[in-house]
């Protein structure tokens, strides 16, 4: 009988290149934050780089639910809004007894908040995961929401409870008014909760919460306990939810019921799943998306909110791994250097997939626009148009029919095109 064991030196190690990759990403990401603000300088940007930052850390916990543990939840919100009111009470408490407790400690209180919740709540919410989990999770939404109505004297009812960032200790003599420096302050959370997050993905508990979501009974099987394996997610991630919710609250001074309700928990959904909960990126992109689609088009049109719904369908039809999950399907095609084959009949898709949006878009708001007032005439990108005129509407169905039409024919060609390219690819051995 010959031994088999593989001697300590002939144990493959990770390619220097590999980590040297790894670490120059983080190094990159955090020279972004810094630099952004820099080359942005109005306040404008600095508020959507701030609120971009508060949905990145809010996402990335939600994905520690629903991406890597399978747990779908419609309240997530309630922990991202407790942490959002811890942190005010904390800084109100530290304004009022002149306690030394500087203003970037206030996130962890948030985070304390929203993990004290999960700790009480989430044993009961984690004992069953699918349909169960998820309409445990809106009723406790529901309820938490409704309560902070009621709850004036915690909650502050529907005018929230404001606070004064300034009033507390400063520290290397900034005082946190300026935007710039809450800008910074999030920017520093953002990176220390998401290489945390990311560090959980990579630990034998990341590995066991995939094999919960992929698998229960084997994991049972094999001596864990799903329930706990849950139930110690749900808490992790309403830690880091309360942070987000303690940094909002920070970014506006205050904190109030919509913290805590149903919209807020389908806007981290919403950026979770357009951004892919397969890839550790993806809820970041679906947050950048996501926040910028919010500040866009709440100050285009009245119907934004039915905007998003449209997007989420299109990627739960057409998409389902979301904007990271497209991205990464084009992989091996740039490693085996077949894209080149597939992007002509990207470009010549393109043009009748436009043509359908531009139709549907037109539609949308010339019905918007004649609920509200009929014959009324508005603008759409620079194009006047009149609502009680049939041209306006014969234009509107014209492009949808045209565009989908031509649209299915040219896909179709980009289906074939995808196949030549796949199949090079894996003959090269860069698709298995």
């Amino acid at each position: 009988m010959t031994d088999t064991a593989t001697p300590a030196t002939n144990i493959p190690t990770a390619p220097r290149g590999n980590n040297l990759r790894f670490y120059g990403m983080w190094a990159i990401g955090a020279i972004a934050l810094v630099v952004l603000p820099l080359i942005f300088s109005s306040g404008g940007a600095l508020t959507s780089f701030s609120l971009i930052g508060i949905s990145i850390i809010f996402a990335l916990s939600y994905n520690i639910l629903l991406g890597q543990t399978g747990l779908l939840s419609f309240g997530h919100a309630v922990q991202y809004g407790l942490g959002g009111f811890m942190a005010v009470h904390l800084m109100n408490a530290i304004a009022a007894h002149g306690w030394f407790i500087p203003l970037p400690l206030a996130p962890l209180a948030g985070g304390v908040g929203g993990l004290a919740f999960a700790i009480v709540i989430g044993w009961v919410m984690t004992k069953r995961a699918g349909t169960v989990f998820a309409m445990i999770s809106l009723g406790i939404g529901e309820l938490v929401a409704s309560s902070s109505l009621i709850l004036r004297s915690v909650f502050g009812g529907e005018s929230g409870i404001t606070t004064d960032r300034t009033a507390l200790p400063h520290i290397f003599g900034w005082s946190f008014g300026p935007q710039i420096q809450i800008y910074y302050l999030i920017a520093f959370w953002l990176m220390i909760s998401t290489i945390a997050m990311y560090a959980l993905t990579r630990t034998p508990l990341g590995r066991v919460c995939n094999a919960v979501r992929d698998n229960p009974e084997r994991v049972e099987f094999i001596g864990y306990d799903p329930h706990v394996v849950r139930y110690i997610a749900f808490c992790l991630s309403g830690f880091f939810a309360g942070i987000a919710g303690g940094l909002a609250a920070i970014n506006f001074e205050i904190a109030n019921s919509a913290y805590l309700g149903a919209a807020q928990s389908g806007l981290v959904l919403f950026a979770t799943f357009i951004g892919g909960t397969a890839y550790f990126v993806g809820p970041i992109l679906g947050a950048i998306l996501v926040t910028y689609l919010q500040l866009g088009l709440t100050s285009v049109t009245s119907v934004w909110q039915l905007y998003f719904g449209i997007i989420f369908i299109a990627i739960v039809m057409f998409a389902p791994g979301g904007i990271a999950g497209i991205v990464m399907m084009h992989r091996p095609l740039i490693r085996a250097g077949t894209l080149g084959t597939v992007i002509p009949a990207y470009l010549v898709s393109l043009v009748p997939t436009l043509v359908l949006a531009l139709g549907v878009i037109l539609a949308i708001e010339t019905v918007a626009h004649y609920a509200e007032s009929q014959g009324s005439a508005f603008s759409l990108f620079g194009i006047p148009f009149d609502t009680g005129s049939p041209l306006t509407w014969a234009a509107a169905v014209v492009l949808i029919v045209v565009g989908f039409l031509v649209a299915r024919i040219t896909w179709r060609r980009v289906a074939e095109a995808w196949d030549r390219a796949t199949t090079v690819a894996r003959e090269r051995g860069y698709l298995a």
